[in-house]
């Protein structure tokens, strides 16, 4: 039987940590980022990532670095 999960997760991460990921899964979001490390980890289907708060790309993570 499929089930469906819903929560809420908040992270505090370094901005080099950041980027590091975000290569490593060639991805360019923050929301794509969580999406591939819940499907690798625990072959999940349909995963649905938003971001709430924060920068979601390192273009919105230098912005908000810079100010």
């Amino acid at each position: 039987m499929d089930v469906k999960i819903k929560l809420e997760v908040e992270f505090k991460v370094s901005g080099s940590a950041l980027e590091d990921a975000m290569a490593e899964y060639d991805e360019l979001t923050v929301e794509g980022l969580v999406k591939e490390i819940l499907d690798k980890s625990v072959a999940c289907d349909d995963i649905q990532a938003r971001v709430l708060e924060g920068p979601n790309t390192l273009e919105e993570y230098d912005e908000a670095s810079s100010s």
